[in-house]
Parts: C-alpha cells; structure tokens; sequence
C-alpha cells in the first residue's frame, strides 16, 4: 500500500507542477505567458525530480508506465506488481489533472483557442504525421530509460539521483521535446485527456482521440528497447 500511495502522489505531483508550467506559459492572462519553451522543459524537469526526491526510497519513483514495463522487461521489477503500479500512475495523473482544471478555470475562460486548451492536458505534434510523430516518442522514451537504468546502475546517493534524473527530463525537453510535445509517459497523455473530455472545460474542443494512442504506445516501445539497450550493452 505505501509503494502504492507513493507512486499515486508522486505522479500527481509530477503532472500537476510539469502541466502546471504548461498551463503558465500558453493559457491567456497568466503571469507567466508566452515566457517559452525552456521555462516548459525546466518545469518538467524539476516536477520529475521532485517526487523522485520524496518517493524514491518509497516505491522507486517510477511514475510512468513506460519505466514500470521497462524495467519489468529487463527483470529489475516485479510483474506481480505492474498492475497496481500503473493503476497508483493513472489515478495520480488524472486528480492532477482536475484540480489543475479548477487551478486556472478563469484562464481557460481566457483562452479562446481549443487546441491550447488541450496542450494543458496533452502533448500533440508541432507537425501531424503519425510515423514520424509514434519515431519521436519513440527516441525520446529510449533515451528516457536508457538514461535512467544508465544513472540508477551508477549506485549514486539518492539526492544526485533525483537531480540526474531531472537533468534527463530538461535534457530531452530542450533537445527533442519541440517536436510532439515529449509524452514520454503513457499516464501523463492518456488520464489528462481522459479529464479533458469529461471536465466542463470553458470552450474546449475535441480531445484528439485520433492522435492519443501515438503518445501511448510509442513510448511504451521505446522504454522497453531503451531499458533493453542499456543492460545488453553494459551488463
């Protein structure tokens, strides 16, 4: 239960602070708009590195399916336990989602724009095309867990941990984040959008049911042959 409860509000931590930053930067009449795509990436970056410090010790601080499957893959977790990780994920990411709804409500008021409105919840393509946006996720979760099983395997004290990890997170933020909006966690996408589409959001559009199962199982496939890489190269 408290591995559990650890990835549940680590997760809600995680996406209430990184789509924070997100809903800072884009929705009308906010303090912080239009300040850009590195202050994104940073907010990511530290809302990653955050629940790591706090929960790490806890549950292992994975909150993302694609580092749950990944490392389940490569034996460095429990199948048993894959099910309730991933349900703690989703939980977690989708109350974010509400209570960040309520956060802004008079900015989405604000925002005219639809499709802004969604970029709060979910990532969508700078340019739509299905291949080439399902390759991003994929390279980018790839190098998400190779990065991870990379910085966990060097037996580190758990606080440079956390900072490595968020150092990962801004890296592929500032890198190649530009072109999908850098998912790179299925629970992150998919629970916000599923809020989308039943949260009385003022003037939202269309959740893009069409593009959401690219930030799902594109990075699911990269986190496995990421995690998959690295312990075939180096161990």
């Amino acid at each position: 239960m408290e591995a559990f409860l650890g990835e549940l509000v680590g997760t809600f931590i995680m996406v209430l602070l990184g789509d924070g930053a997100v809903a800072n930067v884009i929705l009308k009449k906010s303090k912080a708009e239009n300040s850009g795509w590195i202050v994104i990436s940073a907010g990511w970056a530290f809302a990653v590195a955050l629940p790591v410090w706090l929960f790490g010790s806890i549950s292992g601080a994975h909150f993302n399916p694609a580092v749950t499957l990944g490392l389940a893959c490569i034996g460095k977790f429990p199948w048993s336990s894959v099910g309730l990780y991933i349900t703690a994920q989703f939980i977690g990411a989708f109350l974010a989602a509400v209570v960040l709804f309520l956060h802004f409500y008079k900015h989405f008021e604000a925002t005219t724009d639809p499709a802004v409105k969604l970029g709060v919840f979910s990532t969508g393509p700078a340019i739509r095309s299905k291949f080439f946006n399902f390759f991003g996720e994929f390279v980018n979760t790839f190098v998400l867990l190779f990065g991870i099983i990379g910085i966990v395997s060097q037996k580190m004290a758990p606080g440079l941990m956390g900072l490595a990890i968020g150092i990962l997170i801004f890296a592929i933020g500032l890198s190649l984040g530009g072109t999908t909006g850098y998912a790179i966690n299925p629970a992150r996408d998919l629970a916000p959008r599923i809020a989308h589409a039943l949260l009385p959001i003022p003037g939202k559009g269309s959740s893009d049911w069409a593009y959401a199962w690219v930030p799902v199982a594109a990075p699911i496939l990269g986190g496995i042959f990421g995690a998959a890489a690295y312990i075939l190269l180096f161990h």
